[in-house]
Order: C-alpha cells, then sequence, then structure tokens
C-alpha cells in the first residue's frame, strides 16, 4: 500500500472495488466481504467499514481500520479520518492530524480552513486563506468562510483589488488563478448575502465571462429575490440561453406553466440555447402529462439534428414513456434512411429498447447482434443491459463475460447480484495493465466464455501476428448502472495510455 497506488484507485477508480460496488456489497448483506478487502488495500472499502463502525460507536476499530492508509500519508486518507474524529466530537485531534497537510494548500487547506471556522478559530482560518486568495478553490471558502465572522468587508476588499487588470478571460478555464471575473462574482454574493441586491446585480453586469457550468448568476439572483421582469429582459440579451432558462424554472416554480412554456418557445431564437431549449421545453411538458406535444417538438428537433446522438436519445426516451415504440422506431428508420441507411453503434444501439417494448427482448438482442459492431466489447454493456431488464441477469452475465476486462465494473456488479462476490472482487482486482492487441479484438480470453448462454454476439477472435502492447485503460463511463462504461461515443469516455513497454524495444506506437 502507497499513496500513489491509493490516489490512482481513487482517480480511476479501477483495479479495486469502486464505492457503487462497495455499497451494493453492504446492501446485500457481505459486510465480512467489506471487512477483509479493507484489511487488504481496498481504499472505498475501508472508507465504507470505518464508517460503518463509526455508526455503531465503534471508534478504536475504525481509526484501525483507516491507521495504514493514514499512515502513507494520503490526504484522503487522513480528511477521512479527520471527518470521523470530528463527528465523535474530537475536533482538536481532527486539526491536529490536518495541519500537516494544509501548507501544500489546494484541497487540503480548504478543508482545514473550513475545519478551523466551524470550530471557533475564524480568524486563523481567514487569515490562511487570504494569503491563498489567488486560488478559486480557496478565495470561495473565504466568502463562505468570512459570513460568520464579520470579516465581510476585509474579503470585499481583497476581492475588489483583484477586479481591475488589463487580462479579462475569455473562458472559465482560461486561467488556475483567481481572475476578475471570479472576483466580481465572490464579491457579488458578500453584496447580495448583505442586502445590497442592486450593487451586486451592477457588478454582475460587468462580467465578460457569465456563465459557468450553464448556470448563470445573475438570472440566478434575480430570480432569488423575485425581479421577474428583470430576469424576463436580461433573457432577450443573453446569447447563451441561462437566464431564460431560469425565467422557465422561476415560472414553473409559482405555477406558470404556460409562461414557462411560452419561454422555451421564444429562446429558439437564441441560437447556442436552441438544441437545448427544445429538449428543456419537451421536458417541461412531459412533466406537466403532455408527453404527446413533447413528442412533437422532439421530433421536430430530430429532424433538424438528424445523427446527434443526445438528441436522438431524448427523443426515443420520451417515446418509450409515451407508451409509443413503433412510432419512435419509425422516425428512427426514417433518420438512418435520410444519413444513408448505414448507423455505427453509438447511433444504432438507441433503438433496441424500442424494439424491446414493441417486439420483445429475444428481438432486440437478435437486432443487436445483426449489426456489425454488435460483437463489441462497447455492445455488450447495452446488450446486458436489455437482458438484466428482462429479468435474465445470467444471460447478462454471459454476454459480458466476452469482453470481461473491458466491462469488468458491469460485469462484477451483476456477479454480485447473483452472490458470485469472489469471483466479482477478483475481476476488480486486476490491474488495469494488460496484454492487448491492437487494433481491437475483444480481450475475451481472460475469462472463459459461458457455452450455456442463449444470448450473446461471438467475440472477435484474435489474429495471428498482431504486435501486442501494454496499456493502461482508464474508463469514465455515464450510461453504466455500476459506474463505468464502455463506449465510443454514446456516453462513455475511454482513455488509453501507452506505458512504457514499446513493441519489442521499438517506438510507442502512433496515435496513442
Amino acid at each position: 500500500m502507497d499513496a500513489a497506488d491509493l490516489d490512482r484507485q481513487a482517480q480511476t477508480l479501477s483495479g479495486c472495488i469502486p464505492p457503487l460496488l462497495v455499497s451494493r456489497l453492504l446492501e446485500i448483506g457481505h459486510s465480512e466481504e467489506v471487512e477483509a478487502q479493507a484489511r487488504r488495500g481496498e481504499w472505498f472499502c475501508a472508507r465504507a467499514w470505518a464508517q460503518l463502525l463509526s455508526d455503531q460507536g465503534r471508534q478504536a476499530e475504525a481509526l484501525e481500520v483507516l491507521s495504514p492508509y493514514v499512515a502513507t500519508g494520503w490526504w484522503s486518507a487522513a480528511r477521512t479520518q479527520a471527518e470521523l474524529l470530528e463527528s465523535w466530537g474530537r475536533a482538536e485531534e481532527a486539526i491536529a492530524l490536518a495541519l500537516p497537510y494544509a501548507s501544500t494548500g489546494g484541497l487540503p487547506l480548504e478543508y482545514f480552513a473550513r475545519l478551523l471556522a466551524r470550530h471557533g478559530r475564524t480568524d486563523e482560518a481567514v487569515t490562511r486563506l487570504s494569503a491563498g486568495i489567488e486560488d478559486r478553490l480557496l478565495a470561495a471558502a473565504l466568502v463562505d468562510i468570512a459570513e460568520g465572522a464579520g470579516r465581510d468587508e476585509d474579503v470585499a476588499a481583497l476581492l475588489a483589488a483583484r477586479i481591475p487588470g488589463q487580462h479579462r478571460c475569455d473562458s472559465p478555464w482560461c486561467c488556475h488563478r483567481l481572475d476578475p471575473d471570479d472576483a466580481i462574482g465572490l464579491l457579488a454574493t458578500i453584496r447580495e448575502r448583505q442586502g445590497r441586491v442592486d450593487e451586486a446585480i451592477a457588478l454582475l453586469r460587468t462580467r465578460h465571462i457569465t456563465s459557468v457550468n450553464n448556470r448563470d448568476q445573475l438570472a440566478d439572483l434575480l430570480a432569488r429575490h423575485g425581479r421577474i421582469e428583470e430576469l424576463r429582459a436580461y433573457a432577450v440579451t443573453d446569447r447563451l440561453g441561462h437566464a431564460a432558462q431560469r425565467l422557465a424554472e422561476a415560472l414553473e416554480e409559482r405555477g406558470d406553466v404556460e409562461g414557462a412554456i411560452a419561454v422555451y418557445r421564444q429562446s429558439g431564437d437564441a441560437q447556442d440555447f436552441r438544441c437545448h431549449g427544445t429538449v428543456r421545453l419537451a421536458e417541461l411538458l412531459a412533466r406537466h402529462g403532455r408527453g404527446g406535444e413533447a413528442v412533437d417538438v422532439m421530433r421536430v428537433l430530430a429532424e433538424a439534428h438528424n445523427g446527434d446522438d443526445w438528441i436522438l436519445h431524448t427523443w426515443s426516451n420520451l417515446c418509450l414513456a409515451e407508451g409509443r415504440p413503433e412510432d419512435g422506431l419509425a422516425h428512427l428508420d426514417a433518420l438512418a434512411a435520410a444519413r444513408g441507411g448505414e448507423e455505427d453503434w453509438d447511433l444504432y444501439w438507441i433503438r433496441l429498447p424500442l424494439i424491446a417494448a414493441r417486439d420483445g427482448v429475444d428481438a432486440a438482442v437478435a437486432q443487436a447482434c445483426s449489426h456489425p459492431e454488435g460483437s463489441t466489447s462497447y455492445a455488450a454493456p447495452h446488450i446486458a443491459e436489455l437482458l438484466v431488464a428482462a429479468g435474465r441477469p445470467e444471460e447478462a452475465v454471459a454476454v459480458l463475460e466476452q469482453h470481461a476486462p473491458e466491462n469488468s465494473n458491469e460485469l462484477a456488479g451483476h456477479l454480485i447480484d447473483l452472490g458470485r462476490v469472489n469471483d466479482a472482487v477478483a475481476l476488480l482486482q486486476r490491474r488495469d495493465s494488460e496484454l492487448v492487441s491492437l487494433p481491437g479484438p475483444a480481450l475475451s480470453s481472460t475469462i472463459p466464455h459461458s457455452d450455456s448462454a442463449s444470448h450473446g454476439c461471438p467475440a472477435d477472435n484474435t489474429q495471428a501476428g498482431q504486435p501486442q502492447v501494454m496499456v493502461e485503460r482508464e474508463l469514465r463511463g455515464r450510461n453504466s448502472p455500476h459506474g463505468t462504461a464502455q463506449t465510443r461515443s454514446c456516453g462513455g469516455e475511454v482513455v488509453l495510455r501507452l506505458t512504457q513497454l514499446a513493441l519489442q524495444g521499438g517506438d510507442p506506437i502512433p496515435g496513442l
């Protein structure tokens, strides 16, 4: 166990038992496995087991579980222990534990300062954070802490001094330091909570970047204070459409659904918001029992943006929710024909739930397997999902086993549900660095195929003579029910990093 390996686990959720599956093990009664793995270097098991012991009042045992992790000097382990100590009323011990890490700045300093402030040492927290105000994270923490310390004006002065300047960022990722727009936003937060709302609004109107993470601070402020007409006027000038979105949300919250619908219909003039605004409109209509209208709205958008998978996903889900799979399939077929009739898997698989709803799961699986990419590792989770939804998890496991390394989290989740905990743990603990062939036949030889499976597309066979290279997979997905999905472009990201092993001593493969 060392800090670098623990950090790799936490960052990539690979080569370990990830937190969602740790929770699953505990939920279905496998606490003894979590305890055992916690003592074998599985960080997420250790964190969950220590919390469980804490909840049972077994403080000494909880600290014993965390001790070897904290001993590595890894901040995340130290923070977890400090959080437990604080929850037990042992704040001074928590402060002493976190203190050495605070000197590194960033997240450890933010946590330490907030810890100090929670326990009556606000002035010290403000002093420490003020020295690091150029860090956006620390500046935001400083503004939060100043609220209850009577230090608003001190912090406001620090922020105001950073607003002038020649450089103005043109994106939220331009600088790692506190740029003028950050300072404006934080100063506006202080002015708003002081009741100086007009000053806050005036400040926010001077920003160069108006939205971060699809939220506009000025629009949110106007909505909070019920200044709907000002928000409506702002929405007219906001080309991003985020002010219009906040206006529609505010009107819906007030029960004015028709007003919210009108806002989204009018926001179609904002080029940058046209697609997202239409999707928001469809979602609003569906929430209020007008699913048929929502489907019609999305049909027009899908025709205008044929091939945008996220739009087609929304259309498909609406058709399913409305019990109209045949309409969804007919339209998807028409759109595919307009594109020339051939579809890559990232668009093709959208139709599978619709086929299952109309014709049954067997028809959907057969259709999936007929696709040229139906035997790939990134198709396997979609086929497995159909089978699980039909109450056939064993068959889903057989499909995923054909591509086990690429789909380890999904497969492990289903193995746990079937009671095959040892198999799941062994699969998850396999390190990411494995010999694979490039270009990509599936790693189907790692786990034997299930001959008894009634479904599953045949895996590709490794071609003789292809070079073997060592790669490390970092898999981060959004579509998997178990936390990781291997897809090409429909909701997951696969990052391949070539390790120092090259082709028989040659140069690394170009393009990786």
